[in-house]
């Protein structure tokens, strides 16, 4: 075969592909309009809704012919006749419920409009016109955790839950097995809330675990309620170390707030909508789409303020602690903590906290020496590691 004939076929797909790329980018500008849907679980104003909608904000703003509407703080009681309004009255063709125990309702509502496309974020139930996506922050909460148990001094940490989801679970004990890594001897705490956002039961239950000796609390809540509790003891000389959850908390406890996880939706939102767009996606075709994005898509991010992995103030604290790590040997909690966050933001993932042996509260090896965790067995995750205090209710 002739270099002259390899040019020419070469050169045919580049002008093939570059075809087909200005065509995409012309039918973008030439399309009908598509309107999207978006539903919270909680009020837009902090955390989880709050980062929802931020993503929500950034597509509707980058695409010209995508058209938005929300509703917030929207209850599991309410959410088929929200979904139901959207679809009949709004006219939307795409809906995105924003929580886990949407998800059974989003499916029925699918089966009720098998034209319509519908999306749920952090479950796992899907059908032909029904997906479901997830920017997963388990890694994250690893990393707090190693944070957390090299500053705490009581061996007692806390830790505010919302539901007894196997997400919840899941952070909770990535959380925890972080914690083990750099002190053995803590124990983590849980107090379970039974709802997404109340101020006032995060208030009670993280001032409950502070007087019971816990000076590092982490937690699930749509409200920074747990980090203003931390800065209002460090202010009155009880340091009590906190880590904001999903969106930027730093500035509710700059003495307080060491760190947290950060979650960009708008990558997530940005490449189902495109898809769908350009007709990748249809009503008929997503059994099979499931977003599973970590670190190495960028869809979550280490810190408690864009751009700042761990508050600047407890930077020395981290640098000057060390401890011995089977592989890597003596190393500062600061040099660990980069190097896991490199290693689990490369292509090829080289480290995962749910690699065995991991035991549970029993003494049960449910991860075996060796092994890493699956993708389904992550997502049922219905038991505690060894190292936490307290039960899952049913």
């Amino acid at each position: 075969m002739s270099k002259k004939y390899l040019f020419l076929v070469g050169l045919a797909v580049a002008i093939l592909i570059t075809s087909s790329v200005a065509g995409y980018s012309a039918s973008q500008t030439k399309g009908s309009k598509i309107k999207a849907a978006f539903i919270y679980v909680g009020p837009k104003s902090y955390g989880w809704s709050y980062m929802h909608n931020i993503g929500r904000c950034y597509v509707d703003e980058k695409f010209p012919w995508l058209e938005t509407v929300y509703a917030e703080d929207v209850s599991e009681a309410d959410i088929r006749h929200c979904i139901e309004h959207f679809i009949t009255d709004e006219k939307c063709d795409i809906v995105f419920t924003t929580s886990f125990e949407f998800m059974d309702a989003t499916i029925e509502m699918g089966k009720r409009y098998p034209d319509k496309m519908l999306f749920n974020c952090s479950g796992y139930k899907r059908a032909p016109n029904v997906g479901t996506y997830f920017a997963e922050s388990y890694q994250l909460y690893y990393l707090n955790g190693l944070m957390a148990g090299a500053l705490n001094k009581t061996n007692k940490i806390g830790y505010v839950a919302t539901y007894p989801t196997p997400e919840v679970v899941r952070h909770i004990n990535a959380f925890s097995i972080g914690v083990k890594e750099t002190n053995p001897r803590a124990a983590v705490d849980i107090r379970w809330l039974f709802d997404w956002y109340n101020p006032a039961k995060a208030r009670t239950a993280a001032e409950s675990l502070i007087k019971e000796g816990c000076d590092v609390l982490a937690f699930t809540e749509d409200s920074p309620t747990v980090v203003k509790v931390g800065q209002e003891y460090t202010e009155k000389g009880d340091t009590v170390y906190t880590f904001g959850n999903y969106s930027p908390m730093q500035k509710f406890g700059p003495d307080s707030c060491v760190s947290g996880q950060l979650v960009h939706w708008e990558i997530l939102y940005e490449d189902i909508l495109a898809k769908i767009y350009a007709g990748v996606y249809s009503s008929g075709n997503l059994a099979d789409v499931d977003y599973w994005w970590m670190l190495k898509e960028k869809a979550v991010e280490l810190g408690s303020k864009f751009g700042v992995p761990i508050n600047t103030k407890f930077e020395s604290i981290f640098k000057e602690k060390k401890i011995i790590d089977p592989l890597l040997g003596e190393i500062s909690i600061y040099d660990l903590i980069m190097r896991r966050l490199k290693q689990m933001s490369e292509e090829t993932v080289i480290f995962d906290p749910f690699t065995g042996p991991i035991k549970d509260q029993a003494g049960k090896v449910r991860i075996k020496a060796g092994y890493r965790a699956s993708h389904d067995e992550l997502w049922q995750m219905n038991w505690f590691v060894d190292n936490v205090i307290g039960k899952i209710p049913r």
